[in-house]
């Protein structure tokens, strides 16, 4: 009899512990199951980054088109679809794990009418649209970025090739344009701003002779470069910012709101005479073969 009790008693602790197992390994697989599920979700979930720029008042121009004064430009309405407009697709698009609005170029025939080089770069338009209403320092304004060089070529020394990220473009009016007998209203740049192996390099115009009248100034030949200014801080592939701020007779160059140049001067005075406008984008200083230039903007702001 306590045979029989003792054998009922084991087998009746035999089936507890197979129940209590099995529980286990179904709370332990559905643990695993809903790591699975969480890991999952959280590669479903990661975000998309959108570059923080509103190109209501710019247009691009872009290394595609025919020839020498050829090259293709996009402006308003048109720009605002060009993540999915395949004539800018291979040259503007966003990298959307960085936030960065990216502009390729590389040497190709299609140029503007005034330069031997290829560009990716975005033209201010106070009138959306419309080249002709532009700004005078007087009037003033302030451009804002935040980029980086994503990446760039290097030529047979080992350098890296060039780049022109921001500028400040000179205008003559219709009158001014007729008055010295130029086919175009194009003017100077007064401000080139450079990625230049890695460091940032800024140049302006001054006048050949002081003493140059009204009608002179207005020839492209009365100006040249002035011999340029390097930042000292190293930016290398890295993200900075650079502020532009123009008033009457003056401009302030900022990098990483550390580091100041400052112009004022007769010749940038006498600058005033001009209509100008803001670019920003890739604006590639290079036709060497194989060569090309991709550069980052997360952020773009223009006050006047």
């Amino acid at each position: 009899m306590k045979n029989l009790l003792r054998k009922e008693l084991l087998a009746f602790l035999f089936m507890i512990a197979l129940f209590v197992n099995a529980t286990a390994q179904k709370k332990k697989s559905s643990v695993a199951k809903s790591d699975v599920k969480v890991e999952k979700s959280k590669k479903r979930k990661k975000k998309v980054k959108l570059p923080q720029i509103d190109l209501s008042n710019w247009k691009v121009t872009i290394p595609e088109g025919e020839g020498k004064g050829g090259a293709i430009s996009v402006a308003p309405p048109e720009i605002l679809n060009y993540a999915t407009n395949k004539t800018l697709m291979p040259y503007m698009y966003n990298d959307s794990t960085k936030g960065a609005l990216v502009f390729y170029a590389y040497p190709t025939s299609a140029t503007t009418a005034n330069t031997k080089y290829s560009r990716t770069e975005l033209r201010e338009q106070m009138v959306p649209g419309d080249d002709n209403k532009n700004w005078t320092f007087k009037q003033g304004g302030t451009l804002k970025a935040k980029l980086a060089m994503n990446d760039v070529s290097r030529d047979k020394n080992g350098k890296y090739h060039k780049v022109i990220i921001l500028q400040i473009h000179g205008r003559l009016t219709d009158e001014q344009r007729d008055l010295i007998g130029q086919k175009d209203n194009n003017a100077p740049p007064v401000l080139k701003i450079y990625w230049q192996n890695g460091k940032i390099r800024v140049k302006t115009k001054k006048l050949k002779f002081a003493g140059v009248g009204p009608t002179g100034i207005l020839h492209k030949e009365a100006w040249t470069d002035d011999e340029g200014f390097n930042f000292e801080d190293e930016v290398g592939f890295r993200k900075f910012t650079i502020e532009v701020k123009v008033s009457d007779g003056k401009m302030v160059v900022t990098l990483n709101k550390s580091e100041f140049k400052v112009y004022e001067n007769q010749s940038l005075r006498r600058w005033g005479v001009f209509e100008n406008y803001f670019k920003a984008g890739n604006y590639f200083q290079t036709r060497d073969e194989g060569a090309f230039a991709k550069v980052n903007f997360y952020e773009i702001e223009v006050a006047h």
